[in-house]
């Protein structure tokens, strides 16, 4: 995946996150919050067909209250259905409409679609409920790369991708290669030699099938994990079967006992160290080139402000933002033409602002998402957002101890 390809998913990933937090505060007073995951195979007809049979079914419901809620938030999820043609976006989407408690005993009916989450939907899903289901998308937001996976011994080899957290099987084959055991007739040289024939026919058969599923989507996989007894896994790596490309790309080999499609799952228990390693490995190797930046050079900004300024000027090459920032900017302008900003907690309060140059109060301030007002200057000035993970310790040191916003500079700017 290329830096931009990757910046544009991480955005969309922030985007979704945004929209998922602000779902999981929303309660129903009753099993009144609808919920319908639709994979992008599902015919939108079809989709229409199932809300109306539920709108049909709801008619059941003893209380009148939810009774009602749950019909207005099928009537409001088949209204949004209208605006589709025959089938969901690429990777489907999923709708959320209920009646949410404002307090008060009042409440307020509200509506979101969220399109195109980072991996495709698998199955049609209809889901009622206090409270809006969001747990398979936030599972897709952590799920994280793309890994070809090899199991194989000497009878069987099963390839496939790990996608994020998906085992996804995609193609196997059964071997020829003879027992140890020789048959009456054969001399044991022949029959040795028949038999490395086969193993070595058997793997280059492995290493086509690799080859024919991993070499186009090679620039957009993170590895390849390969799997078996020994000393099969072993034989197959040493003996360079694999495509140059893809060989260079292996992260390990593992000890698995079955080659069938379970031994994909097995495979990706036993690399479980090293695939949460590759996770973060970008993360860290930009936070340790900020840190010799901090402590040994000069091209490196911390804290909102200051990293704002940089930005501003042009000179940011990467901006560095905590995966788990929630803050917001509100900007001011003084009668005296004098503007200034502050950095605060999505849920705080602005009041008043007092210009630091002219002492005149500010009372209203144009309030926005601060990741958003960064990244749109880092748009304009052609600067690589990047998305740190808090889940190391200089990742969390990024949002604890430098404010959640860094940048790493083009050039030292004496600030």
């Amino acid at each position: 995946m290329s830096e931009t390809e990757q910046e544009q998913s991480d955005r969309q990933k922030y985007e979704f996150r945004k929209v998922i937090e602000k779902l999981k505060e929303y309660r129903g007073s009753g099993t009144q919050l609808v919920t319908i995951y639709v994979p992008p195979d599902r015919l939108i007809s079809d989709v229409v067909a199932h809300v109306t049979q539920e709108h049909s079914e709801a008619s059941n419901i003893k209380s009148k209250e939810t009774r009602t809620n749950v019909q207005d938030a099928l009537k409001s999820i088949k209204d949004r259905l209208k605006y589709y043609d025959t089938k969901p976006p690429e990777n489907g989407m999923v709708l959320f409409s209920g009646a949410v408690d404002t307090g008060g005993g009042r409440t307020e009916m509200i509506t979101e679609v969220l399109e195109n989450p980072p991996q495709p939907i698998q199955s049609f899903r209809y889901h009622c409920d206090a409270e809006f289901l969001t747990e398979p998308l936030e599972e897709m937001l952590t799920d994280k790369g793309l890994f070809g996976l090899i199991v194989l011994d000497r009878r069987e080899a099963n390839v496939g991708w790990l996608r994020g957290k998906r085992v996804d099987p995609v193609k196997s084959a059964t071997s020829l290669v003879p027992g140890k055991q020789r048959k009456g007739g054969q001399s044991a040289q022949r029959f040795a030699r028949l038999r490395l024939e086969a193993i070595d026919n058997f793997y280059q058969e492995v290493a086509g099938m690799a080859n024919d599923l991993f070499v186009e989507q090679r620039h957009e996989m993170d590895g390849i994990l390969v799997g078996g007894p020994s000393p099969t896994k072993d034989e197959f790596l040493d003996g360079d079967y694999l495509h140059h490309e893809l060989q260079d790309m292996v992260l390990g080999k593992f000890d698995v006992a079955y080659t069938d499609e379970s031994g994909l799952y097995d495979l990706v228990d036993e690399a479980s160290e090293v695939l949460a390693e590759h996770e973060i490995l970008q993360d860290k190797q930009v936070m340790e080139e900020f840190f010799e930046e901090l402590h040994d050079g000069d091209k490196a900004t911390y804290g909102f402000e200051p990293t704002r300024e940089n930005l501003v000027m042009g000179s940011v090459d990467r901006l560095l933002i905590s995966e788990d920032l929630r803050k917001e900017v509100v900007a001011y302008e003084c009668p005296n033409g004098h503007e200034e900003r502050e950095f605060l907690d999505s849920d705080e309060s602005a009041g008043e602002h007092s210009c630091s140059r002219c002492g005149e109060t500010v009372e209203d301030g144009e309030r926005e998402d601060a990741i958003d007002h960064l990244m749109e200057i880092a748009d304009q000035r052609g600067t690589e957002t990047v998305f740190v993970s808090t889940d190391f310790e200089k990742g969390d040191q990024l949002l604890t101890a430098f404010g959640g916003v860094a940048g790493l500079l083009r050039y030292s700017t004496g600030m």
